[in-house]
């Protein structure tokens, strides 16, 4: 069995009580309080997450843009130099290769930040389409990630820099921005629902910025956080998780991120034909919201029935900590998607009752 993977901020998860567990390969902290009390935190203060695991690739030469174009749903040429777009590459069937960031560094230099169970297998890809003038270079090794996310992020983040962080639109980011001295690339962008910001930092400042987050926090409730509050707060707030709700057999138009695939950008990017067939025709599965109605615990891969009729499965589920109901992400056929639709859940090997609800489950209010 090969020996896991560990991240620069390994070293001090027992200092802050970490719990770890194998993800993907990585030996990661599910929870270093408790999922619930993490959970919270990020939904009315702030919490702290090492998601060094992800991949970071660049993207350089005078054909970056073009190759980028090619390879990914979304309109890349809208980027300016500063700003970062959700995107996913597909394959030529419309499966999904996965869901990335894409950041235009400046004119034909960008950042792909990809999946961490992802990153030999999308590199592979990126390299089979390479073309002239393009240059892809793997920088995970040389980056740390960390993910301050909540309501309080901005505040406590601007105790540590002379940079306005006011001025860092969603989804825009700034690099060289100096936290308490430590050079750090901050993009306001996040996996949780709230505001926040993913900061982009050389592995060996990893460990230092992670103490100054922490202390600069303290005082307002910020605590570290794992992977348990990660999954339950993407969840609630419908972002996609690859390898549930996106995968190389489902598409992105059935997942409902379709915002993010622009048939009509004037490039024919690899699997678009599919996708612009399901935009306009409709997918042949939808991902909706359910709600149990008796008692029980949707779950990944549980099977979902109409009378006898398999319809489709969970890709996610849980209790959610917000809602305190039990709720699931589910892939139906798209006949039984309407909202109110009565279906079964098969848990334990009885079919349990649960309806098709409206999602996100969570939208934080903006005011």
């Amino acid at each position: 069995m090969s020996e896991l993977k560990r991240t620069p901020l390994f070293p001090v998860y027992a200092r802050y009580g970490a719990k770890t567990i194998d993800f993907g390969g990585w030996e990661l902290p599910v929870q270093f309080t408790s999922i619930s009390q993490e959970h919270e935190a990020v939904r009315t203060k702030a919490g702290l997450f090492d998601v060094s695991h992800m991949g970071e690739v660049e993207v350089a030469g005078e054909g970056a843009l073009p190759y980028l174009q090619r390879l990914t749903t979304n309109d890349v040429a809208k980027l300016a130099a500063g700003q970062a777009q959700y995107s996913v590459m597909c394959y030529p069937d419309g499966g999904t290769v996965d869901d990335l960031l894409v950041y235009k560094l400046e004119e034909d230099r960008y950042w792909l930040v990809i999946n961490a169970a992802n990153i030999e297998k999308d590199l592979a890809w990126l390299n089979q389409h390479l073309t002239e003038g393009v240059k892809v270079t793997n920088i995970s090794d040389r980056i740390a990630q960390l993910a301050l996310q909540g309501p309080l992020a901005e505040t406590i983040l601007q105790r540590l820099t002379d940079t306005d962080l006011s001025e860092i639109g969603f989804f825009h980011f700034q690099r060289d921005v100096s936290l308490d001295g430590i050079k750090t690339f901050v993009s306001r962008s996040g996996y949780t629902g709230e505001d926040g910001f993913e900061l982009y930092v050389d592995r060996e400042q990893a460990i230092p910025l992670w103490e100054k987050l922490l202390a600069a926090g303290r005082e307002d409730g910020l605590i570290p956080c794992g992977l348990g509050a990660r999954d339950t707060l993407r969840f609630e707030a419908r972002l996609p998780l690859y390898g549930q709700e996106l995968s190389e057999k489902i598409t992105p138009i059935e997942a409902g991120i379709g915002f993010a695939v622009k048939t009509d950008k004037g490039v024919p990017f690899i699997g678009c034909e599919v996708l612009k067939q399901q935009k306009e025709q409709g997918a042949p599965r939808k991902l909706v919201g359910i709600e149990m109605i008796d008692r029980g615990i949707p779950r990944t891969h549980y099977p979902v029935y109409v009378g006898d009729k398999h319809v489709g499965e969970v890709t996610t589920g849980t209790q959610s900590p917000t809602l305190k109901k039990n709720v699931g992400l589910a892939l139906l056929d798209k006949a039984y998607t309407a909202i109110g639709t009565e279906v079964e859940v098969e848990i334990r090997g009885k079919r349990l009752k649960a309806k098709v609800v409206p999602t996100p489950f969570y939208k934080r209010d903006k005011n």
